[in-house]
């Protein structure tokens, strides 16, 4: 049997399930594209500048970056994971070093990493103060709901 995580080992029944955070979703589905876009752009240097530089550096320096920018997915929800996600950005805009277009695709996609955590921590307030005020108005008519049917 697969070993249990910890929030499937403290789970009790009736326990409301913890919302995810837009800001988040929106960050990692940022950090995925850009993904594919290094690993691509990659290809890309590898058939361009194959005589230039060693084929070893290019595959390894990009895939790499691709990798880390999958990996930082999973530490998005920690107070450092945001300033992480931006210095990968500033790290994609810097590839176009190797390729021109690179700067322009890095800073689109800059802009939608502003974008996506900006807006994300907008709908993360707004959904945190709809739950306060559903849970206020749950308090205040609990005598008026009867006994609840299951």
């Amino acid at each position: 049997m697969a070993k249990l995580t910890k929030a499937q080992r403290e789970w009790r029944p009736g326990m409301p399930k913890k919302r995810r955070s837009t800001k988040v979703m929106f960050a990692s589905t940022v950090l995925l594209l850009e993904a594919f876009v290094a690993f691509f752009g990659t290809l890309v240097v590898f058939g361009l500048k194959r005589g230039e530089v060693a084929p070893g550096i290019i595959l390894g320096v990009g895939i790499t970056l691709s990798v880390v920018l999958v990996l930082a997915c999973a530490v998005l929800s920690k107070p450092w994971g945001v300033g992480l996600g931006w210095g990968l950005q500033v790290l994609l805009i810097l590839t176009g070093i190797a390729e021109p277009m690179m700067f322009i695709v890095g800073i689109l996609f800059a802009i939608c990493w502003w974008y996506g955590i900006r807006t994300g921590m907008r709908i993360d307030r707004e959904v945190a103060q709809r739950d306060r005020e559903q849970a206020e108005w749950d308090a205040a008519h609990r005598d008026e709901a009867g006994p609840e049917t299951p």
